[in-house]
């Protein structure tokens, strides 16, 4: 386990060995040579792992534990934060050895470690962490070690938690029965979440319904925002300095991904993603404030980067970063982009709600006033404003689109009227 950001996925990392050999890992491994396979297990995205060794099998769950039988939309509405993982022994024996090394905070901290009647507490800095362990750990430092050995049709189970470092009691330890039967109410639920988003029946079938199971795992379900991608600062090329963080929400993804969920049959998602974008800009385009390319997945506004200069990079690939200074961008592009996913997924004899509504209607008439302005276009240009074709074809795309979708944004042919509520259709233009 290289990376791991608890407990959301803009917080600093815990494990972050992709990006520097001391950042932190956690590894649960055959002791001595072995052949190794991954796959995710069928329908859940629940990682497996298969070491072959000379003397015996065993397989590895990896799982983000979601609630308690948690089916359906309902996916990850309650989910603890929990990294679940189970060893299970399926023939001969194999002598499992496991390095548990949080480095929390991207490293900075090397927590002081204590071990209680089958929990290890990991602490310093602004959190705290504690493991579920069915073997007694070694402490060296900031390092715990254990080993054991698995004969066939055994398994055994560990869960690891992220808390505050002040205030909160811990929890009771895990033991191996409930992680095991969490791991499976898990997939479980999974399962449930793939059976209702079904409705695309072309060439690639499992390759879309994958699509989607990926972006409900990228999913922050508090607010229904969708991250870039889970990680940080791996580069466009090795050795260069373009590493990014694209742990946020960008507008212009919005279209992709809007059709993405409209063909995976996610209408709740697409909804809530929706939402969300709409109340993270709220009162922006009606200040004449530009539309921010990208926002946290809380909501957040101001996304100020930073370099971790104590980081060496994927690969040496230095800087390392947090944060996006592109939030400050001006990039018009981003109007036609939003309201061409409104016009590909939205029924048309449907009505948009008024938070969305007034969102769509506020970025039409600023992609009007603005067009003809220079600006750092989709390539997010680090420099001085310029006139690019793409945006201005991209604020044409937006008026286009906004034309059609008319009807379900309750405007008329006089400018717009924005209607607390739906007008009668008999009347509507």
């Amino acid at each position: 386990m290289d990376w791991l950001c608890l407990p959301r996925f803009d917080s600093p990392a815990v494990f972050g060995r992709l990006l520097d050999e001391e950042a932190g890992h956690w590894t649960i491994r055959p002791h001595g040579p072995s052949e190794v396979t991954r796959r995710y297990v069928p329908e859940p995205l629940v990682l497996e792992t298969t070491f072959r060794t000379p003397s015996g099998t065993m397989v590895l769950l990896d799982a983000l534990a979601m609630g308690h039988r948690e089916r359906g939309h309902a996916l990850g509405a309650s989910s603890p934060g929990v990294l679940l993982r189970q060893i299970t022994c399926t023939s001969g024996s194999v002598e499992v050895e496991t390095r548990f090394a949080p480095r929390p905070e991207f490293g900075l901290v090397h927590p002081v470690m204590s071990s209680v009647r089958g929990r290890l507490s990991a602490y310093g800095g602004a959190q705290r962490l504690v493991l579920s362990a069915p073997l007694a750990l070694r402490i060296d430092r900031s390092t715990a070690h254990g080993e054991t050995v698995l004969r066939a049709g055994r398994r055994i189970g560990f869960a690891l938690s992220s808390l505050p470092a002040w205030g909160e009691a811990e929890p009771e330890p895990w033991r191996s029965g409930r992680i095991h039967r969490r791991l499976h109410d898990t997939i479980k639920g999974w399962r449930s979440w793939t059976r209702i988003h079904q409705g695309y029946q072309g060439r690639w079938k499992e390759q879309v319904a994958h699509s989607g199971r990926v972006l409900q795992a990228l999913t922050f379900t508090p607010t229904g925002a969708i991250v870039a991608a889970a990680t940080t600062s791996l580069p466009e090329s090795i050795g260069t300095d373009r590493n990014w963080d694209y742990r946020y929400t960008w507008v212009r993804d919005a279209s992709f991904t809007l059709q993405a969920l409209s063909t995976s049959a996610c209408e709740k998602e697409k909804a809530a993603y929706f939402e969300f974008l709409a109340q993270a800009a709220a009162t922006q385009l009606e200040r004449g404030v530009d539309l921010q390319v990208m926002y946290g997945i809380g909501g957040e506004r101001d996304l100020s980067e930073r370099t971790l200069p104590h980081l060496s990079g994927w690969r040496g690939s230095a800087p390392v970063r947090t944060g996006n200074d592109a939030w400050r961008q001006h990039q018009l592009d981003v109007y036609g982009e939003l309201l061409d996913a409104a016009h590909q997924t939205h029924p048309r004899t449907e009505w948009f709600d008024q938070p969305t509504r007034r969102f769509l209607l506020q970025a039409t008439e600023t992609a009007a006033r603005r067009w003809n302005e220079p600006d750092q276009g989709i390539w997010e240009l680090r420099g001085p404003s310029r006139h690019f074709l793409y945006s201005k074809l991209m604020c044409w795309v937006a008026l286009d689109r906004a034309i059609d979708l008319a009807p379900a944004l309750g405007a008329t042919t006089e400018r717009h009227v924005l209607a607390a509520h739906p007008p009668d259709h008999s009347n509507s233009h």
